[in-house]
């Protein structure tokens, strides 16, 4: 897209907008992508604990180690949890981060399109103007030829 002399600045700023607003797409792809191995880490956690039942006839040792095994799962969880839990925050705020970007990059390409447009207005103007008067120029001489051929 060729940029007119007038606006120049303003496609600086549509550049440096655009550039805002792919870096925030790709923070929010990356960070939606790290929430989404947080929550499978959590729920693959969650199923593991869900899963362990404790067979009616287990020795007395056999309980502890399975108890101590279900509690540093039990901590597991909840870390996997808290971490799930922060990657959602971080993935919203890049989400909303994203969403401002795309929202100026918009406001700045129709400030463009709007100034394109009226410029295409009046170079249409002018021309129909310009048409116009060469329409006038070419009655007066004939009207004028029209004359002196019947004098």
């Amino acid at each position: 897209m060729s940029t007119h002399r007038d606006d120049r600045g303003l496609a600086a700023v549509r550049r440096v907008r655009e550039v805002r607003e792919q870096d925030s797409r790709l923070g929010l792809q990356r960070a939606a992508a790290e929430e989404g191995v947080a929550t499978s880490l959590f729920t693959g956690l969650q199923d593991r604990l869900a899963g362990t039942g404790v067979p009616a006839e287990t020795a007395p040792g056999s309980l502890l180690v399975l108890r101590t095994a279900l509690a540093g799962l039990g901590d597991r969880v909840v870390e996997a949890r808290t971490a799930a839990a922060t990657a959602h925050a971080v993935t919203d705020e890049a989400r909303s981060h994203w969403s401002a970007d795309r929202t100026r990059l918009a406001a700045i390409e129709h400030l463009l399109a709007r100034r394109a447009a009226a410029r295409r207005a009046e170079a249409d103007r002018r021309e129909a103007r310009e048409a116009d008067d060469i329409a006038a120029q070419r009655w007066l001489r004939a009207s004028g030829d029209h004359r002196e051929a019947s004098r």
